[in-house]
């Protein structure tokens, strides 16, 4: 028998024991230029499309067919992610967790595990439970719910989802289902590629930092006490369902640290996306639903465009780290959770401009910009003063990029939109900027 949907909050509570290629053309759907904010920029009308404006963004021609929305969805934008026959759809619009068809034609098999947070649980387990469940009684659904942070990202938290699959005797043809943020997906996703080696998996992100970047490209992992994610796997969704209602729940510090990927994907390899946020950051502040559902979808576009190319992180996805090796060092050496993702990434990535600029890769008014976009966002653009020089040094040393002894960074280099990825570069200008923002 399926879960009750009322009752499955009380039953998970009492179980509670996530070198660069020449910048693409502008892809199908508004060009960023034209994208004009709607008059009333601060309501939270519905992102709701007519079949007629929906559109979908294609990379690379697959073998495999796409799954179509209903006739009538309210998914207002499809995003492919060409891998083959491991090719899966981003569904983005308003409202579809309303849409049960949207998430059952992913299930696998009769059993779901739904893995979330105590901040998200209470106020979306019990619909996508009934997402999961509508008209559907064949399907049950179970849950974990786990402590919410960072500083949960680790193998202790990640053993309470196994215990859970385990105890209800899960098999190879369940489903687990990432219901939260980042840190969620990456559990969830990683948990899903080791039990019985491999489960099918549903991503379900409700912060913007989800949204636009973890969620999608199959990255999965938890931390160690001596660097980021470096205990994890490359395992696909069949599906990330995002709806952008989730984000009128979400605070505004982690709305802020979400723009930091977004602001990345203009500088690596999208100058006209750079270009439009620097005219609308004050739409995605406000929340304006049209510029949020904008900005999603072009930076899922990127990121599954260049997953496409390069899944495992072999040399074009790296880029996608810009400001990350900085970033990491800072979240390390501060302990998970003092500074958001976002906060961390946002700094590393002006640390980065500042290299770049200090090789005379890039030009004063590159690394002003740079500057100006990110403070506009209310981030922050230096680390803390507990980060010092050698603390930087000793944790970057375990970096994940890394390689033969010798750190790989990405730095911008040429016009607005490129970048390298490069180990091939003045140790001094790497010295310099270490100093010019950290205490000796």
């Amino acid at each position: 028998m399926a879960a009750s949907a009322s009752s499955l909050l009380a039953d998970a509570a009492s179980s509670s024991c996530g070198a660069i290629s020449p910048r693409p053309r502008l892809l199908r759907g508004a060009p960023a230029a034209a994208f004009v904010p709607s008059p009333s920029r601060h309501s939270c009308c519905s992102l709701r499309a007519s079949p007629a404006r929906r559109h979908r963004s294609r990379f690379v021609a697959s073998a495999v067919p796409t799954m179509q929305p209903p006739a009538e969805s309210r998914v207002s934008t499809v995003v492919d992610v060409d891998l083959g026959d491991r090719s899966y759809p981003i569904y983005i619009g308003a409202g579809l967790l309303d849409e049960p068809d949207l998430l059952q034609r992913h299930v696998h098999g009769k059993r779901v595990l739904v893995v979330t947070n105590t901040t998200v649980a209470p106020l979306y387990l019990e619909k996508v439970a009934w997402a999961l469940t509508h008209n559907n009684p064949n399907v049950s659904v179970e849950s974990v719910i786990l402590p919410d942070g960072e500083k949960y990202k680790d193998m202790d938290t990640l053993m309470k989802v196994f215990d859970k699959a385990v105890e209800s005797r899960f098999d190879r043809r369940c489903t687990f289902v990432a219901l939260g943020g980042g840190v969620i997906g990456d559990m969830c996703g990683f948990a899903a590629a080791a039990f019985l080696r491999g489960v099918n998996f549903i991503q379900i992100p409700t912060t913007l930092m989800a949204q636009v970047d973890s969620s999608v490209g199959g990255k999965t992992g938890i931390n160690h006490p001596l660097g980021k994610n470096l205990i994890g796997a490359f395992y696909q969704p069949q599906c990330v369902l995002i709806d952008t209602d989730t984000l009128n729940t979400l605070p505004d510090r982690e709305l802020a640290s979400g723009i930091a990927e977004v602001v990345k994907y203009g500088l690596i390899r999208d100058a006209p996306f750079f270009e439009w946020q620097e005219k609308n950051m004050p739409e995605l502040l406000a929340r304006e639903p049209n510029a949020l559902a904008y900005a999603i979808k072009r930076s899922c576009e990127n990121k599954a465009e260049v997953v496409a190319q390069d899944e495992k992180e072999s040399g074009l996805r790296a880029t996608l780290n810009l400001g990350h090796t900085f970033g990491h060092a800072i979240e390390t050496g501060t302990g998970y959770g003092a500074w958001l993702h976002g906060e961390a990434v946002a700094t590393g990535i002006v640390m980065a401009a500042d290299m770049s600029h200090r090789l005379g890769w890039i030009d004063d008014s590159i690394k002003e910009r740079v500057f100006a976009i990110l403070k506009q966002a209310k981030l922050p653009i230096a680390p803390p003063e507990t980060m010092t020089v050698e603390k930087f040094k000793n944790i970057i040393a375990v970096d994940k990029k890394v390689a033969d002894g010798l750190l790989r960074l990405i730095l911008l280099k040429g016009p607005l939109g490129r970048c390298v990825f490069t180990g091939d570069y003045d140790r001094n200008a790497l010295d310099e900027t270490l100093h010019a923002f950290c205490n000796n």
